[in-house]
């Protein structure tokens, strides 16, 4: 069925900070809204709002038709433990819930309950509208296609990374919902997942809200973009796509400035105008007192005259800069400006590969053989489950070989960003994690890097593992700044980042001079940033292009 979902007058707020207020948004069939914002603008919360799984401060929603079922697809998929991949996929396409209706309706026939054929009836369509009838089937073939090659009732905490991230994208291909609510689904995706995704977005005649950092995800699906401009407190809708968005953006913030540069200058100038006027009524009245005399009536009245023509003229100006419409000055954004601290170069050679091979169930990884040297900038691609991460890992010396030999040069200090930010997932605050992590760094400087992170005092006193995934990146990237590094490791650097961090951190990767080893799906930060050597991991083959 088709359904248009209506938000009216929504507002947000975390503790005392107000996120938005006042929100209007029209979801109709056919729409694919973007929907953008820096870390902690509150986009997530929205979704979940337009889900019906919070409650708003003010405002309502309203769902047309009432039925509709409206899909929420949060950007961490919860692999709860012993679920199967099966349960799992029943679950997210909402089957699951649909099926516990459909029984307890069932049993309301078989007991007699008052309405159990309505309730049946209603039960049935929601569980055969969203796919209930056929799921296993089409779950094998969903599955077969992206390459998920584990039998579905094994349990999703036993997947990797990448056989997780092809779960996430088939339970969301899966989907027959009325209305989607996507939040990061193109987090974790190898460029075969995005591309089948893409095509299924755009497919869609649901209306479709979706949350993404991927500007090239952005700039081939959505239709009208959706800003929460944390720094204005605006909520700003933009018709056309996401490139669109971007220049009326620019456009838009090039003419804020000029009417407040045009208001303040005005201002300004009446203000030294009135104050002039102010002095030269001042300077008459102190004349008028030395020169006057009794005998002096008529140069005492000229002089008078003359000091009231002034004050006259001053209150003509105050009124004057009292009738301008007020222009509020634009905020200025919160702006990252990232550094990677250097580190003494290392050897020429940073790490070697010889004839190293790797065995881990059914997958193997090498022979390979491979040498990176002393400021090689090298991009790393290939499909999920591929053997990207374990390149990685037995070049670092984090895994042995079975056979051959890996070995790390002289001099070398490493900086990383792992694909699961594992450094922020304990239970210690952040701030205790982090001075761990940097022993010769006072508390307070750690505060201060933190904070030009956009890390303030809520956050640094929080366990790690409760930050969200994006504070958990910027963390990482901090500890960056924080360290020397001479061999940069950076595994899905995007996942999580915001728009305006993403484009520092490919602005500090291309003043970084060390040794850069770049993982990355994003086809946008693979042109941005400058490499000298490409290699293409496919089956745990590992070929220079």
């Amino acid at each position: 069925m088709t359904a248009t979902l209506v938000a009216k007058k929504l507002t947000a707020a975390h503790g005392e900070r107000t996120l938005f207020a006042d929100l209007d948004l029209v979801v109709a069939p056919g729409d694919v809204i973007g929907l953008v914002g820096v870390n902690g603008a509150g986009k997530s919360t929205l979704l979940r709002l337009l889900a019906g799984l919070d409650t708003p401060e003010t405002g309502e929603l309203r769902l047309s038709p009432p039925t509709a079922a409206v899909g929420h697809l949060p950007q961490e998929p919860e692999r709860r433990p012993a679920e199967s991949v099966r349960d799992f996929l029943a679950r997210r396409t909402g089957v699951a819930a649909a099926q516990a209706e459909l029984d307890e309706a069932t049993q309301g026939l078989v007991d007699g309950t008052p309405g159990a054929d309505d309730a049946y009836a209603t039960a049935l369509d929601q569980w055969l509208n969203l796919g209930g009838a056929d799921l296993d089937e089409r779950a094998e073939e969903v599955a077969a296609e992206l390459g998920l090659t584990v039998g579905l009732d094994l349990p999703m905490t036993a997947l990797s990374g990448g056989q997780a991230a092809r779960a996430g994208l088939a339970s969301l291909l899966l989907s027959r919902y009325d209305v989607f609510l996507l939040d990061e689904p193109t987090n974790d995706l190898d460029l075969d997942g995005l591309e089948r995704l893409e095509r299924f977005v755009t497919g869609l005649r649901a209306g479709t809200v979706v949350i993404s950092h991927d500007r090239e995800f952005l700039t081939r699906t959505v239709t009208k973009v959706l800003e929460l401009d944390l720094a204005q407190q605006q909520i700003n809708l933009y018709g056309g796509g996401y490139d669109a968005y971007l220049e009326e953006r620019e456009r838009a913030r090039g003419h804020a400035r000029e009417e407040f540069e045009e208001y303040a200058g005005k201002k300004s100038a009446l203000e030294g105008r009135a104050q002039m006027q102010r002095n030269w009524m001042d300077k008459g009245v102190r004349n008028a007192r030395r020169k006057a005399s009794d005998n002096d009536k008529i140069g005492k009245n000229l002089r008078g005259e003359s000091s009231e023509k002034q004050a006259a003229k001053a209150r003509q100006t105050q009124r004057a800069i009292e009738r301008l419409e007020v222009v509020d000055e634009p905020r200025k954004e919160w702006d990252l400006r990232m550094e990677i601290a250097a580190a003494p170069r290392s050897g020429s050679v940073v790490a070697t590969l010889r004839e190293a091979a790797v065995k881990r169930g059914d997958f193997a990884f090498g022979p390979a053989s491979l040498q990176i040297d002393w400021a090689d900038r090298v991009a790393i691609t290939g499909a999920n489950g591929a053997g990207k991460s374990t390149l990685l890992a037995v070049l670092l010396g984090r895994v042995a070989p079975d056979s051959g030999s890996a070995t790390l040069g002289s001099g070398v200090l490493i900086g990383e960003v792992d694909q699961a930010r594992g450094l922020f997932l304990g239970d210690e605050p952040l701030l205790e994690a982090f001075c761990a992590a940097v022993p010769d760094t006072e508390p307070a400087e750690v505060r201060t890097l933190l904070a030009k992170f956009g890390l303030k005092a809520a956050h640094v006193l929080r366990p790690a593992a409760t930050l969200s995934p994006g504070e958990r990146t910027r963390a990482a990237l901090a500890l960056l700044q924080g360290r020397g590094v001479n061999l940069l490791v950076l595994d899905e650097p995007t996942n999580h980042l915001d728009l305006p961090a993403i484009e520092q951190l490919e602005s500090a990767l291309e003043a970084y001079e060390g040794t850069l080893l770049l993982v990355t799906h994003d086809r946008r930060m693979l042109d941005a940033v400058s490499v000298t050597r490409r290699l293409r991991v496919e089956d745990g083959k590992v070929t220079e292009l």
